[in-house]
């Protein structure tokens, strides 16, 4: 399993896990981005899981001690 960040164009932070390595992703990345203006995480994922069924969205929570 491989775990990206990623930031859209709302300067939204997302992680991700997939099992496709980064130049597949890159490669998909490429595709998304064809005849689009504005690019949004939630819909790229949505698009990579039509690649990566195994696709999981990691929340990332602060703690303190």
């Amino acid at each position: 399993m491989y775990y990206y960040r990623i930031f859209d164009d709302k300067d939204e932070l997302s992680y991700f896990g997939s099992k496709l390595p980064y130049e597949k992703i890159k490669e998909l990345i490429d595709k998304y981005k064809k005849g689009k203006e504005i690019y949004v995480n939630a819909e790229f994922i949505s698009f990579l899981k039509q690649e990566d069924d195994s696709i999981e969205v990691i929340s990332i929570e602060r703690i303190s001690y």
